[in-house]
């Protein structure tokens, strides 16, 4: 019998909490109680069945057991990764492909409200790749990156161009091992024809390929798509944003904007703010427009314009729940079917924008960027309109105040000023102990575990130890709604050192980098810290580690792949999706093994599943503490810090001037 959990065991977020309850007391079901109702399937889970043809599906459960080609266990859990990998890839890189014809039509003037925003950012990519800049217009600057962007996805040979930003020392192991992609969407189509019956039997060939095609998605489709967005929409840096279901709004109409793209999302924020769509909802009987998004749509918004996010991805139909939304307006990624059916209970209309994407009942406003802010407005219009049916409404009063926003760029800028701007500030930090190490904590919501909670346990435990926080995608949010992404957040549960460095930076300890596409944001960061000097040549050498607690998607594989070719520890919560049955299965670790042993070898790296959080905090600041002591930096002592920066000094000043002349100079004497 599936075990029936509680709210409280479902969500540590009282938001989500609060709505689980209500959709109790309605009757209704959500993905928490699907979860409990739907027992996985052990041997898919584990990758052990493999229904790659008709002659299967082949479910491999016995020692020596090989499937009716042939195919050993191996082979079929590694196939079933890179498939999994390279569908992640996929999904991430058309996003970044679908941003480059924008700026393409943006830079020709044929795409409506938009504009180039950060001329900066567009001459600093453009000079990368050797692009003319002195006495050109940003236009023409533009669209000479559109067409090279365009062109890496359909490129067949040599190397695609974003990788030349990577470390030299990192390229040149690429090159040696043979993994530098040649086009993003040959790597992707390579590892679905490896993996066809009959093709790659090879299992440690065939993950070789999983790493060009995630290197694909990193150094290529993602990095793409987050220099894109800052160049059209704005480089992030800080802004006052909430979090949590209580943005939304009794008075207002409510817009909830959902999926992954920043082209319609942001177009939408334009829209809102037009005085004829203002008076139209005031017509309407409301006092305007309230948006706010869930799952990476949310920070897309959050990070440039303060848009408030109702929450991540296992907040969307708890926002429904809610009574409250006239639309949610969706495009790609992470929109789950039931939202079609859930909001048949209440009044909201699910509509539905990309033409790659379509739910059988909701309504479809194809969006073009060509006719951008009409489509907007007519979105926004049909919001409005439903407004009169709105019901009954439940709004937990709920949300949280954070300061998102922290591009590289910005956090550059943050540790040196306009004119001194470096990672120097950073990496001495770092050397000396005041920061033991970096941890990027990423990915999504699994309703397998209990919302939040590995995301926020992982999070606070390694503040404790002064160890730096960066988050992307829907932990970023996770840890918004916590409260965490406040100058004076937590800073009582923070180590001595990081809080002697957030003290003085005036910086949360836990920085929001942005969307899950914008993981590249780290990877440069990482790149700018090996540049800096004084923690090794290489990312491989930093002390720094990536975590993503709840996974659940295709895309975490996909940035798993691209981390570790870069050299980082990559450690993933929950199940793994090669952990086989080694009660039944000798077999069935290879692959396990080869990700996490074979890759480290190769590339520095490795990928690790540990669905314990103890563990996995133990993992990381022992991987934390052998990097220090392989670049023969101080061992770790908390005890060295907490006596300096802002709150030593808001101490002396209370003091007498004889004490205060004592405490700092040792002596009370002029």
């Amino acid at each position: 019998m599936p075990t029936k959990r509680t709210a409280q065991q479902q969500s540590v977020d009282p938001a989500a909490q609060e709505m689980l309850i209500r959709a109790e007391e309605l009757g209704i079901g959500t993905a928490f109680t699907r979860a409990d109702d739907m027992a996985p399937c052990n041997i898919g889970a584990a990758g052990m069945c493999c229904k790659q043809c008709d002659m299967g599906p082949c479910r491999l459960t016995k020692e020596g057991q090989v499937g009716v080609c042939g195919a050993t266990i191996d082979t079929i859990q590694a196939r079933n990764l890179v498939r999994a990998i390279a569908a992640g890839s996929a999904a991430h890189s058309d996003h970044g492909r679908d941003m480059a014809f924008t700026l393409k039509a943006v830079a020709n003037h044929e795409a409506e409200g938009y504009i180039i925003r950060d001329v900066a950012k567009l001459r600093i990519v453009a000079s990368h790749y050797a692009i003319p800049i002195e006495g050109r217009s940003p236009e023409e600057i533009a669209n000479d990156l559109a067409d090279l962007y365009i062109a890496q996805f359909g490129q067949q040979k040599g190397e695609v161009a974003p990788v030349i930003r990577a470390p030299q020392k990192r390229l040149q192991l690429w090159r040696e091992r043979g993994v530098v992609p040649r086009g993003i969407d040959r790597e992707v189509v390579e590892a679905l024809h490896r993996t066809h019956i009959g093709d790659d039997q090879d299992a440690e060939h065939i993950l070789q390929h999983a790493i060009r095609t995630g290197l694909a998605d990193g150094w290529g489709g993602s990095m793409i798509a987050t220099d894109i967005s800052d160049i059209l929409f704005g480089t992030p840096a800080p802004v006052l944003g909430q979090a949590n279901l209580g943005v939304l709004k009794d008075d207002m109409v409510n817009v909830v904007v959902h999926g992954h793209e920043p082209t319609l999302s942001q177009m939408i924020v334009a829209a809102s703010q037009d005085p004829e769509i203002i008076a139209y909802a005031k017509a309407a009987g409301a006092k305007g427009v309230q948006l706010s998004g869930i799952c990476c749509t949310a920070n897309e918004i959050l990070i440039r314009q303060g848009i408030p996010a109702a929450g991540n991805f296992l907040h969307q139909e708890l926002a429904i729940m809610t009574g409250s939304v006239e639309a949610m307006v969706v495009d790609v990624q992470c929109i789950m079917q039931a939202l079609v059916d859930l909001a048949k209970n209440f009044h909201t209309k699910i509509i539905t924008t990309s033409p790659k994407v379509r739910i059988t009942g909701a309504t479809h406003i194809e969006f073009d960027e060509h006719k951008a802010l009409t489509i907007a407005k007519h979105i926004l219009k049909e919001a409005i309109d439903n407004y009169k049916n709105r019901g009954k409404t439940h709004i937990p009063q709920i949300k949280e105040d954070l300061i998102p926003g922290f591009s590289h760029e910005y956090i550059n800028y943050m540790l040196g000023g306009s004119y001194r701007a470096s990672f120097r500030p950073l990496n001495d930090a770092i050397m000396s102990g005041r920061i033991r190490g970096v941890a990027a904590i990423v990915g999504c919501n699994n309703p397998r575990s209990q919302q939040d909670y590995l995301h926020n346990y992982v999070v606070k435990e390694l503040l404790k130890q002064d160890v730096l926080i960066v988050q992307t995608g829907c932990g970023a949010i996770a840890s918004a709604k916590l409260g965490l992404m406040l100058g004076e957040a937590g800073l009582t549960e923070v180590g001595p050192g990081l809080r002697e460095i957030c003290e003085t930076i005036g910086i949360p300890p836990v920085l929001h980098m942005g969307s899950c596409v914008d993981n590249t944001r780290i990877l440069t960061v990482l790149t700018q810290v090996v540049a800096e000097g004084g923690l090794g040549d290489d990312i491989d050498q930093v002390p720094a580690v990536g975590l993503a607690p709840e996974w659940m998607s295709e895309k975490a594989l996909a940035i798993a792949a691209y981390c570790v070719a870069s050299g980082a520890y990559v450690i993933f919560g929950g199940s793994s999706p090669v952990g086989g049955m080694p009660d039944r299965v000798s077999d069935s670790d290879k692959v396990l093994h080869y990700i996490s042993e074979g890759w480290e070898k190769l590339y520095g790296g490795k990928l690790e599943f540990i669905p314990d959080p103890d563990e996995m905090i133990k993992a990381t600041l022992a991987h934390v503490d052998k990097k220090r002591a392989a670049l023969g930096l101080p061992v770790y002592d908390p005890a060295k810090f907490g006596r300096s920066g802002d709150a030593r000094m808001l101490e002396l000043e209370m003091l007498p001037v004889a004490e205060r002349r004592q405490a700092i100079y040792g002596t009370a004497a002029d």
